[in-house]
């Protein structure tokens, strides 16, 4: 895939997650929840968090908006973003499917709160890109024993 591609996948997967960590630990203000969450999703986006439940667009919101300030020592690391391929649609953005694993330090909603996921999201090519599916898997209990966990 192209660096550029790579690059844009990269900036969204972090930028989305310094919301998160800057809305539990309520270093934003619950003014940013608008502008800075909603509209990176579609109106049909799914999350698939590593219990298997399956979660629309509302109910993800519904979750992150009550977590407001809720975890002030919340971190998260974005770490190995892959672009597996773009999916060229007939009419309409493409779609691209990437990787990416995401480790939480303190995660207070989570067992173990050091922790780590394996993440597969699929984007449609706009701009900005918006998220459509996000399919969330445990890391291997010795990948995250071995950590590190220094973010």
């Amino acid at each position: 895939m192209s660096d550029a591609t790579t690059a844009r996948v990269r900036t969204e997967i972090e930028r989305l997650h310094e919301f998160l960590v800057g809305w539990f630990t309520g270093a934003l203000k619950q003014t940013a929840f608008g502008p800075d969450f909603l509209e990176r999703f579609d109106s049909g986006a799914l999350l698939i968090p590593p219990s298997g439940a399956t979660l629309t667009k509302e109910a993800f919101t519904s979750g992150v908006l009550g977590a407001h300030d809720s975890n002030p020592s919340f971190r998260v690391a974005i770490r190995n973003v892959d672009v597996q391929r773009i999916l060229q649609q007939r009419q309409g953005p493409d779609v691209i499917l990437a990787t990416y694993e995401e480790w939480q330090r303190n995660a207070l909603a989570s067992e173990p709160p050091d922790n780590g996921r394996v993440a597969t999201v699929l984007f449609e090519d706009t701009e900005p890109l918006s998220w459509l599916h996000i399919h969330e898997t445990w890391l291997p209990r010795a990948i995250l024993e071995a950590g590190p966990y220094d973010f």
